[in-house]
Protein backbone atom coordinates (compact mmCIF):
# COMPACT_ATOMS: atom_id res chain seq x y z
CA UNK A 1 0.00 0.00 0.00
CA UNK A 2 1.15 3.09 -1.10
CA UNK A 3 2.34 6.05 2.10
CA UNK A 4 -0.47 7.96 0.70
CA UNK A 5 -3.12 6.13 0.96
CA UNK A 6 -2.14 5.07 4.28
CA UNK A 7 -2.14 9.05 5.37
CA UNK A 8 -5.74 9.42 4.41
CA UNK A 9 -6.87 6.81 7.27
CA UNK A 10 -7.30 8.22 10.33
CA UNK A 11 -5.83 7.40 13.45
CA UNK A 12 -7.63 6.06 16.36
CA UNK A 13 -7.10 9.37 18.12
CA UNK A 14 -8.25 11.29 14.98
CA UNK A 15 -11.82 10.01 14.60
CA UNK A 16 -14.57 9.43 16.79
CA UNK A 17 -17.14 6.06 16.23
CA UNK A 18 -20.81 6.70 15.42
CA UNK A 19 -23.36 4.17 15.42
CA UNK A 20 -25.99 4.24 12.81
CA UNK A 21 -29.37 2.49 11.63
CA UNK A 22 -29.88 2.00 8.37
CA UNK A 23 -33.13 -0.19 6.80
CA UNK A 24 -32.22 -3.63 4.97
CA UNK A 25 -32.74 -2.59 1.83
CA UNK A 26 -30.27 0.14 2.35
CA UNK A 27 -27.37 -2.28 3.85
CA UNK A 28 -28.21 -4.68 1.14
CA UNK A 29 -27.58 -1.74 -1.75
CA UNK A 30 -23.95 -1.02 0.48
CA UNK A 31 -23.13 -4.95 0.77
CA UNK A 32 -23.78 -4.92 -3.57
CA UNK A 33 -21.91 -2.50 -3.95
CA UNK A 34 -18.72 -3.59 -1.78
CA UNK A 35 -19.39 -7.05 -3.18
CA UNK A 36 -19.13 -5.68 -6.86
CA UNK A 37 -15.51 -4.09 -5.70
CA UNK A 38 -16.58 -0.08 -5.62
CA UNK A 39 -15.59 -0.01 -1.86
CA UNK A 40 -13.40 -1.78 0.22
CA UNK A 41 -15.76 -2.42 2.99
CA UNK A 42 -19.27 -0.72 5.00
CA UNK A 43 -17.38 1.97 6.19
CA UNK A 44 -15.06 2.75 3.41
CA UNK A 45 -18.75 3.18 1.60
CA UNK A 46 -20.37 5.38 4.62
CA UNK A 47 -17.08 7.89 4.69
CA UNK A 48 -17.11 8.61 0.84
CA UNK A 49 -20.74 8.94 1.30
CA UNK A 50 -20.14 11.62 4.06
CA UNK A 51 -17.26 13.56 2.51
CA UNK A 52 -19.59 13.85 -0.87
CA UNK A 53 -22.31 14.99 1.27
CA UNK A 54 -20.09 17.53 3.29
CA UNK A 55 -18.54 18.57 -0.19
CA UNK A 56 -21.66 19.14 -1.77
CA UNK A 57 -22.81 21.96 1.46
CA UNK A 58 -18.99 23.34 1.41
CA UNK A 59 -20.64 26.68 0.79
CA UNK A 60 -23.01 26.85 3.55
CA UNK A 61 -20.72 25.76 5.93
CA UNK A 62 -17.79 27.92 4.61
CA UNK A 63 -20.50 30.59 4.98
CA UNK A 64 -21.68 29.46 8.87
CA UNK A 65 -18.14 29.14 9.91
CA UNK A 66 -17.62 32.45 9.13
CA UNK A 67 -20.40 34.10 10.00
CA UNK A 68 -20.83 32.11 13.67
CA UNK A 69 -16.41 33.02 13.47
CA UNK A 70 -16.34 29.15 14.33
CA UNK A 71 -13.15 27.75 14.40
CA UNK A 72 -12.68 25.01 12.02
CA UNK A 73 -10.52 22.11 12.81
CA UNK A 74 -8.51 20.95 15.86
CA UNK A 75 -8.65 23.20 18.63
CA UNK A 76 -6.46 23.02 21.99
CA UNK A 77 -6.86 24.99 25.09
CA UNK A 78 -4.07 24.40 27.28
CA UNK A 79 -4.10 25.59 31.05
CA UNK A 80 -1.74 28.61 29.88
CA UNK A 81 -4.14 29.75 27.49
CA UNK A 82 -6.91 29.55 30.32
CA UNK A 83 -4.74 31.14 32.59
CA UNK A 84 -3.51 34.03 29.98
CA UNK A 85 -7.45 34.67 29.87
CA UNK A 86 -7.91 35.08 33.77
CA UNK A 87 -5.50 37.39 34.00
CA UNK A 88 -6.72 39.90 30.99
CA UNK A 89 -10.05 39.69 32.73
CA UNK A 90 -11.74 38.03 29.58
CA UNK A 91 -14.72 34.76 29.72
CA UNK A 92 -13.78 32.79 25.90
CA UNK A 93 -17.00 31.96 24.00
CA UNK A 94 -15.77 28.43 22.41
CA UNK A 95 -16.84 27.43 19.04
CA UNK A 96 -15.61 24.50 16.90
CA UNK A 97 -16.35 22.53 14.17
CA UNK A 98 -13.95 19.77 14.36
CA UNK A 99 -12.09 18.32 17.82
CA UNK A 100 -11.98 20.34 20.30
CA UNK A 101 -9.54 19.87 23.52
CA UNK A 102 -9.52 21.11 26.84
CA UNK A 103 -5.59 20.22 28.67
CA UNK A 104 -5.56 17.36 31.34
CA UNK A 105 -4.00 19.43 33.98
CA UNK A 106 -7.02 21.90 33.31
CA UNK A 107 -9.09 22.08 36.64
CA UNK A 108 -13.07 22.44 37.00
CA UNK A 109 -12.50 26.12 38.70
CA UNK A 110 -9.99 27.07 36.08
CA UNK A 111 -12.63 26.52 33.31
CA UNK A 112 -15.59 27.85 35.06
CA UNK A 113 -13.72 30.72 35.68
CA UNK A 114 -12.44 31.47 32.10
CA UNK A 115 -15.11 29.74 29.59
CA UNK A 116 -18.43 30.96 29.07
CA UNK A 117 -19.44 29.18 26.81
CA UNK A 118 -18.53 25.52 24.46
CA UNK A 119 -20.16 24.76 21.11
CA UNK A 120 -18.50 21.75 19.41
CA UNK A 121 -19.97 20.87 16.22
CA UNK A 122 -18.08 17.37 16.52
CA UNK A 123 -15.61 16.25 19.47
CA UNK A 124 -14.74 17.28 22.71
CA UNK A 125 -12.18 15.62 24.64
CA UNK A 126 -11.76 17.21 27.85
CA UNK A 127 -11.19 15.55 31.89
CA UNK A 128 -14.81 14.10 33.29
CA UNK A 129 -14.24 17.37 36.30
CA UNK A 130 -14.48 20.01 33.50
CA UNK A 131 -16.91 18.70 31.46
CA UNK A 132 -19.47 18.57 34.50
CA UNK A 133 -18.07 22.11 36.02
CA UNK A 134 -18.89 23.07 32.34
CA UNK A 135 -22.38 21.02 31.68
CA UNK A 136 -24.86 23.86 31.77
CA UNK A 137 -22.44 25.87 29.40
CA UNK A 138 -22.15 23.33 26.89
CA UNK A 139 -24.19 23.42 23.86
Amino acid sequence: MSDTARDLRPKAGDSEKITINLGYVDLGHIDLLVDEGFYSNRTDFIRTAIRNQVDRHADVVRQTVTRKSVDLGLRHFSRADLEAAQAEGRMLDIRVLGLATIAQDVSADLARATIASLTVLGALHAPAAVKAALADRIR
